[in-house]
């Protein structure tokens, strides 16, 4: 097979080409580390606004669902008082959402989870599971928390 004659044109636009293509991979190189940078802080407010908002939205489904029984805040009413540094140390994320999906037996406390025949959504039930946890530092000592309105 015939070799082809050189080609000026072909050759000045390949190199051209070539050198793009550094370009683009020097370019990418430091783009890589950049972004690696950036991205920590990033996700890190995205998660703060994400659990901001399901505060926001567990304060108005406990405003509207647990005030009238666990009292504003849930400072304690009819039912026990959920805003107490005792409750919150003792009670794991997993029981609280527990506690309000299935309720408690041989109690006024209904089962809220669609699940069980309440009004709620799982995702409504983390909401106010991260409501209750925000209130976690402010939190008063409160040793009766288990004893409405104080008494026995």
């Amino acid at each position: 097979m015939p070799e082809r004659p050189p080609d000026p044109k072909l050759e000045e636009s390949t190199n051209r080409w070539m050198m793009g293509g550094l370009v683009l991979l020097a370019l990418l190189v430091l783009a890589f580390p950049a972004y690696r940078l950036y991205e920590p802080g990033a996700r890190d407010q995205a998660r703060e606004e994400h659990i901001s908002s399901l505060i926001a939205q567990g304060e108005t489904l406990f405003a509207t669902n647990c005030t009238p029984c666990h009292g504003d805040r849930g400072f304690g009413a009819t039912a026990p008082a959920l805003n107490s540094k005792q409750f919150l140390a003792a009670a794991t994320d997993d029981q609280i959402r527990s506690l309000i999906a299935v309720g408690v037996p041989g109690s006024q406390m209904a089962a809220y989870s669609l699940d069980y025949g309440g009004a709620m959504t799982l995702a409504q039930i983390n909401a106010l599971t991260t409501y209750l946890r925000s209130l976690e530092e402010t939190a008063p000592d409160n040793p009766d928390w288990r004893n409405p309105l104080g008494g026995g």
